[in-house]
């Protein structure tokens, strides 16, 4: 698995947030998630194979945000760990 990640300048709220989603949705049918952040100014997408980095950057520019960067890395899920009624 990888997780791609965008610097994303321009999003200033949730709508916006949720408009990126879309897009990258919409754009990559097979990804396994993505979440976009105006705070961070950043898109995450985890998907099974590796994005083409510029079609990534392209599909958040069609919505109207420039986007600044976009890296690749190889991710891992997180395994759960609980400790529910432990003494």
């Amino acid at each position: 698995m990888v997780k791609i990640t965008a610097k994303v300048e321009g999003m200033m709220c949730g709508m916006c947030e949720a408009h990126v989603n879309d897009a990258v949705r919409k754009a990559f049918p097979s990804i396994q998630s993505v979440k976009s952040s105006h705070s961070k100014n950043t898109t995450e997408i985890i998907s099974e194979q590796e994005l083409d980095e510029a079609a990534v950057a392209e599909a958040i520019q069609a919505t109207g945000y420039d986007v600044k960067g976009v890296t690749t890395e190889s991710y891992q899920k997180k395994k759960g760990f609980a400790l529910f009624g432990r003494k």
